[in-house]
């Protein structure tokens, strides 16, 4: 989820590529709805969110890092180093 920003749009691109390298069968998809992102009460974007609970917060992190996300069952909300705007990119 994301507001449209470089950063969310890079969440979004490292999240399908860690999916296709990780040979995950799941569906990755861009939701840029901001009533839908303040329903999840999250006041930084970009958020990742797998199998409907959060898994990151306000950063794009390495590919790395997303591919442990994806493949962790027991995903938790991580923070992420961001600087610049709320949308934790650089606008």
């Amino acid at each position: 989820m994301g507001s449209g920003c470089p950063t969310c749009k890079k969440l979004f691109e490292l999240t399908k590529q860690a999916v296709e390298e990780s040979g995950i069968e799941a569906e990755v998809e861009y939701i840029d709805d901001i009533q839908k992102i303040m329903e999840l009460g999250v006041m930084q974007t970009p958020v990742l969110i797998i199998d409907g609970k959060i898994a990151m917060i306000g950063g794009t992190s390495g590919i790395e890092r997303i591919k442990e996300l994806i493949t962790n069952k027991d995903n938790k909300t991580t923070l992420e180093d961001n600087s610049g705007c709320s949308c934790g990119g650089n606008c």
